[in-house]
C-alpha cells in the first residue's frame, strides 16, 4: 500500500509526480530544487542560499510524512557544478548529527530550471 505525501510548504509538483510516496514505512521523496513553495519563484543568486532553500523544501515533505531528517537513510546529489560541492556539502551536513545517510553526489550537465542543486532522500521510519 502506498500513500501519496504532498505539502503546501514545498513546491508543488511541475510535471506526472509527486513529493514523496509512502510505502510501508519508507519514504521516498522526488528531487527537491529551490523554489519558494510562498512565491513559486526560483531562488537560485547564491548557492549556500539555494542549497538551504532546498533543504528546507525537502524538510517539509518529510514532516508531512512524519519524518525528519534524521529518518533519511539515503541521499543523493544532484549538482550542475562540482566547484560547487564544498559550499552544498557545508549546508547540506549542517541538517544531520553524526548519524549521516548513505549518499551520492554527482555532476550532471543540466538541472530542471537551470538550478545549481538538486536533493531527493529515502527515508525510513519503524515507527509508523
Amino acid at each position: 500500500m502506498k500513500k501519496i505525501i504532498i505539502t503546501q510548504y514545498a513546491p508543488m509538483p511541475i510535471g506526472p509526480y509527486n513529493q514523496g510516496v509512502l510505502s510501508g514505512n519508507t519514504l521516498y521523496t522526488s528531487g527537491q530544487i529551490a523554489i519558494n513553495p510562498e512565491t513559486g519563484e526560483l531562488e537560485i543568486d547564491e548557492i549556500k542560499s539555494e542549497t538551504k532553500l532546498v533543504m528546507e523544501n525537502l524538510r517539509a515533505v518529510l514532516l508531512e510524512a512524519n519524518m525528519d531528517f534524521e529518518n533519511i537513510v539515503k541521499c543523493s546529489i544532484f549538482i550542475s557544478d562540482m566547484n560547487n560541492f564544498t559550499q552544498i556539502n557545508e549546508v547540506y551536513g549542517s541538517y544531520f548529527t553524526d548519524d549521516f545517510p548513505a549518499r551520492e553526489t554527482v555532476e550532471v550537465a543540466c538541472l530542471p530550471k537551470n538550478v545549481n542543486v538538486e536533493i531527493s532522500a529515502i527515508a525510513c521510519n519503524t515507527d509508523l
